[in-house]
């Protein structure tokens, strides 16, 4: 009888041991490569979703990067059409101009000798117009010839184009020929700017004589600034005058400045590439020509797979998701994303992934829980 009850006894306590270890088996977690297995409690836990993937409309963001440029017309070249000697000059890179400002003095005997040229002339030219009248009277009351007449007449036509001339040319180099007189000749000229803006480079020194093709100093007018983006071909069928966009320089990018697009290049440069100008909508002086910007440019939107924000997960700079493989048991797999909006993100190689039921929610509490276990 107690053989009996002693066989009882041990088959209870085996049979109890098995049911024990089947049930730590139940509650354990296995992790195997890149698939990570749940038990119950550990799945409920981890507040786990999943879902397929949705067709949703994703706007993207076009990056291009440029620099601030101004129109021809804003960009004057000073020199002076005589030559000259400079005399004197106060001028900087980067110092800021009013149109009339003198820029620059210069001193030549050139510019003596041009004034004492239309005073004499014009001196004569009294003389000639007096000549010729006189001879006009006297011709049509046949007192004089024809022949005098007509060189009194002559003489007067071409003093009045030598004036003419000088007078031009007076002008040419700042002198108003109305205001001078003998008494205020004078050897140096006033060279004034003919915009308001900013010096961008001075390219003589004092004394230094120079030719009338010789470029003085260069001005620019900011006023009319626009900015030049670089857009490679595969880019350019995205883009319309009128678009709109956003600029901002790398030292402080969350400073955005609205622009639109006025003109798109139609010449190709050797790596495929073109300029697109765009119009700043508000002019800010901080801006300065030929300094380098980035600009997004939002593209319209297109239907494409996506799946939540917290479906992707990034780790050690590459994206992924989980895919169900099983009762409580995922995978994670690398994907390609591409644009984020609304709380979906694009996922580009979707194709290879059909028919896959995905987690969309609780993905990085699957990633602790994958990578605390492989590092253990």
């Amino acid at each position: 009888m107690k053989k009996h009850i002693l066989i009882i006894l041990i088959t209870l306590v085996l049979f109890s041991c098995g049911n024990r270890q089947t049930a730590e088996k139940q509650n354990t977690a296995g992790i195997k490569g890149n698939i990570v297995t749940l038990n119950n409690d550990q799945y409920n836990n981890a507040g786990i979703d999943t879902g397929k993937l949705e067709i949703k409309n994703i706007s993207s963001v076009l990056k291009l990067n440029g620099k601030i440029d101004v129109p021809p017309q804003n960009m004057i070249s000073v020199s002076v059409p005589l030559g000259g000697y400079l005399k004197s000059s106060q001028l900087l890179p980067g110092m800021h101009i009013n149109k009339g400002e003198v820029l620059a003095v210069m001193e030549d005997p050139q510019y003596v000798q041009l004034q004492q040229d239309f005073l004499t002339a014009k001196a004569q030219f009294a003389f000639s117009e007096s000549e010729y009248n006189r001879q006009k009277e006297l011709n049509q009351s046949k007192a004089s010839s024809d022949k005098v007449y007509e060189q009194a007449k002559a003489t007067y036509q071409t003093q009045y184009v030598l004036i003419k001339s000088l007078e031009q040319k007076l002008k040419l180099i700042g002198i108003n020929p109305d205001k001078l007189t003998a008494e205020n000749i004078s050897k140096s000229i006033n060279v004034y700017s003919p915009i308001t803006g900013f010096v961008s480079a001075v390219n003589v020194n004092i004394g230094k004589y120079v030719n009338p093709s010789d470029v003085l100093f260069e001005l620019v007018n900011p006023a009319d600034i626009h900015l030049a983006l670089t857009v490679f071909d595969k880019d350019l069928n995205k883009l319309a005058i009128g678009q709109k966009l956003f600029a901002y320089t790398n030292i402080h990018p969350e400073k955005k400045y609205l622009c639109e697009i006025i003109l798109i290049s139609k010449n190709l440069s050797t790596d495929n590439a073109t300029l697109v100008h765009c119009h700043f909508r508000q002019y800010d002086n901080t801006l300065l020509p030929g300094m380098f910007m980035n600009a997004d440019i939002e593209l319209s939107g297109m239907n494409t797979k996506a799946l939540p924000d917290d479906a992707v997960i990034r780790f050690e700079n590459k994206y992924y998701v989980f895919l169900t493989k099983g009762i409580n048991q995922f995978e994670m797999t690398e994907v390609q994303t591409g644009n984020s909006e609304n709380g979906f993100t694009e996922i580009i190689d979707a194709d290879k992934l059909p028919g896959q039921v995905f987690v969309t929610k609780g993905a990085y509490n699957l990633l602790m829980a994958l990578k605390n276990t492989n590092t253990e």
